[in-house]
């Protein structure tokens, strides 16, 4: 879900997160999909590949959840430019872990582990439980964990508050100043 919400809006308009390569690969560290010096380079197609990536995951993600037959196509290519191997390393504490490790080279594979995570959701994910925000101007996802399973905006704190707000004022809005108590208070009733 959170390729998805590399794009968000504000203020009515749609922002990219992604400008550039460079903010495509900053966001794949943070994911922990690769690391800074992994590469030692970003490749100038990242963002390119990043875009359509996502624009995939999007379309197969709403036609999922809309019940609707998914393309399956731009996602396995990803997947296939994602070749792995097994590698033995020792980790922190002097032992050996076992890990895969991406032997393709370019930014399809590089990608490839997001790919991977997408294609899993889409195969296993339940999909009663990937839910759009409910916010009018929000366009983020998220994978509804919540105990009850009713959750409705990406964010509580800023959604969920902004919509609340908006509900409280327009019952403030339309309640008639003599129904109001504060009203009657001043007029000394």
């Amino acid at each position: 879900m959170d390729l998805l919400n590399t794009e968000a809006r504000s203020q009515g308009h749609v922002v990219d997160h992604w400008a550039t390569s460079e903010d495509v690969h900053r966001w794949l560290v943070r994911q922990g999909v690769t690391s800074a010096n992994a590469t030692g380079q970003v490749f100038p197609d990242l963002l390119m590949h990043g875009r359509t990536l996502r624009a995939a995951v999007r379309e197969a993600v709403v036609a999922r959840k809309q019940g609707e037959k998914v393309g399956i196509d731009d996602l396995n290519a990803y997947l296939q430019a994602y070749v792995t191997s097994p590698f033995l390393q020792r980790d922190e504490a002097g032992g050996m872990a076992l890990r895969r490790v991406a032997r393709g080279d370019g930014a399809a594979s590089l990608l490839g582990p997001v790919a991977e995570a997408a294609a899993q959701l889409l195969a296993e994910g339940d999909f009663a439980l990937v839910r759009q925000c409910e916010h009018p101007d929000c366009i983020l996802w998220f994978y509804d964990r919540t105990k009850s399973h009713k959750r409705r905006w990406c964010s509580m704190a800023q959604c969920g508050n902004r919509q609340k707000a908006a509900r409280f004022r327009n019952r403030s809005a339309t309640q008639s100043p003599q129904a109001s108590p504060r009203h009657k208070l001043r007029q000394g009733s």
